[in-house]
């Protein structure tokens, strides 16, 4: 069928953010390619969420209610997605790269012998073709690989977070269609004994809403203290790179970038961060970016919509200077 399929993921009743952001985007997908944007929903209550997804751009749900779809059995719900798939045989179907979607995505196109592109960051579609064109960064981030499936159905892909902007339309209407799932010959392999959240430090990186990271150019571990004094005045998250991350001078909660987090925020401040294609992957599609750094030449300023040329040392503390003073 004519039809793009958004797997609207859910835990514990709540819909998750990265499902929207696929609906979102998913409108420019089915405008060039003429196809029907469709969500699939498994959970105990699909009627529940059906209106936020509607909202989002979902012009069908196809419910899938179930007390196996309470929490995340990768054998329940692998299973029910691959009867849907084949029952209504979409054309497309996307997945957030949440831990959820990195376990199911691969597991379904496994058992549909079709392909899956992972984490990608970009989306678009081919009308000659007919083809989705799912642009991921490779070799280590060096480069931008644009992947299609040309000889298998439907074309699959995981897609990070905060990579698309969230577009609500309050009242939008459309059509749930209840899908029955057989689940009486799926093996039991996991029982849920506990729910336990992650400790450790508090970092909110994907849903700040001003993020100031510092990067390798800050010169030594210590100066990490002017970017944590500049996101105090700015009420934002720390954030790093990559580098200083392997380097031991922050901890990985509050890594930027292709193998940390993605994400949006209205403002990112990058400190002494060159501006690699990894880290590149996890935060331009933030609102407004101001980049520091000493070098003309580096990369971060071609995505930056204010670039100042110095060294942080001098940078950062007549920002704060003039943050505190404007505050006055």
């Amino acid at each position: 069928m004519n039809e793009i399929w958004v797997f609207a993921e859910q835990r514990e009743g709540a819909l998750q953010s990265v499902s929207c952001e696929l609906l979102s985007e998913g409108r420019e997908l089915a405008a060039k390619s003429g196809y029907e944007l469709c969500a699939l929903l498994l959970s105990e209550n699909g009627a529940a969420l059906a209106p936020e997804l509607f909202a989002h751009g979902a012009r069908k749900v196809y419910a899938m209610d179930a007390p196996q779809f309470a929490y995340y059995q990768n054998d329940f719900w692998s299973a029910a997605v691959r009867q849907a798939v084949e029952a209504r045989r979409p054309e497309i179907l996307l997945f957030g790269a949440t831990s959820i979607g990195r376990s199911l995505a691969p597991t379904v196109a496994a058992a549909l012998h079709t392909g899956l592109t992972a984490d990608c960051t970009q989306l678009d579609f081919d009308p000659e073709r007919k083809l989705l064109l799912q642009t991921r960064p490779a070799f280590g981030g060096n480069i931008m690989a644009t992947i299609t499936c040309e000889g298998t159905r439907p074309q699959m892909a995981t897609v990070r977070g905060n990579v698309f902007k969230k577009v609500r339309e309050d009242g939008a209407a459309g059509e749930v269609v209840p899908l029955a799932a057989d689940l009486s010959q799926v093996p039991c392999r996991m029982r849920r004994l506990a729910a336990v959240k992650e400790g450790g430090e508090d970092v909110d990186l994907a849903g700040a809403k001003t993020i100031v990271s510092g990067g390798r150019g800050l010169g030594a571990p210590e100066k990490f203290s002017l970017v944590r004094e500049l996101a105090a005045e700015l009420g934002g998250a720390v954030g790093a790179s990559r580098a200083v991350v392997d380097a031991g001078w922050i901890s990985a909660l509050h890594q930027v970038g292709q193998t940390g987090k993605t994400v949006c925020p209205k403002l990112y401040v990058a400190l002494g961060i060159s501006g690699a294609i990894q880290h590149l992957a996890g935060m331009q599609s933030s609102d407004f970016i101001v980049a520091v750094n000493k070098d003309p030449a580096a990369p971060i300023f071609e995505v930056a919509d204010v670039g100042i040329v110095g060294d942080v040392d001098a940078v950062v503390p007549e920002l704060v200077k003039m943050l505190r003073a404007r505050r006055a």
